[in-house]
């Protein structure tokens, strides 16, 4: 029989998410587009985290998700299928344009949930 483990509090999650994307921050900081998609290990370490970031969204309970619709959870969740599923249809203008943009918007509003 398999045991049941205790849920994880869904705060553990935000923290994982800002963690991810401090990273995705990190990896990039300093690079152009082009050197970005030309580094194959950052490239993909930042890819990763953009995936984890929407794995853990998806662990994040309704009714908080609802609380807080300043965070767009859906977006993150759908970013994460697409890149998971669609690998080869990746446009790397839209993941530049997620990592310049949308993640330091996103790193804001999760410290502030967080709080």
């Amino acid at each position: 029989m398999s045991e049941r483990r205790p849920r994880r509090e869904w705060r553990f999650y935000i923290d994982d998410m800002i963690g991810f994307a401090e990273k995705v921050l990190a990896y990039t900081e300093g690079l152009t587009q082009e050197d970005f998609i030309e580094h194959d290990l950052t490239y993909d370490a930042t890819l990763r985290n953009l995936e984890l970031i929407g794995e853990a969204a998806t662990r994040i309970p309704e009714e908080i998700r609802e609380a807080n619709p300043d965070v767009p959870w859906r977006m993150i969740i759908a970013t994460r299928n697409r890149l998971i599923h669609a690998y080869l249809g990746i446009d790397d203008d839209t993941v530049w344009s997620i990592i310049q943009s949308h993640i330091p918007e996103l790193l804001d509003r999760l410290e502030t949930l967080n709080r």
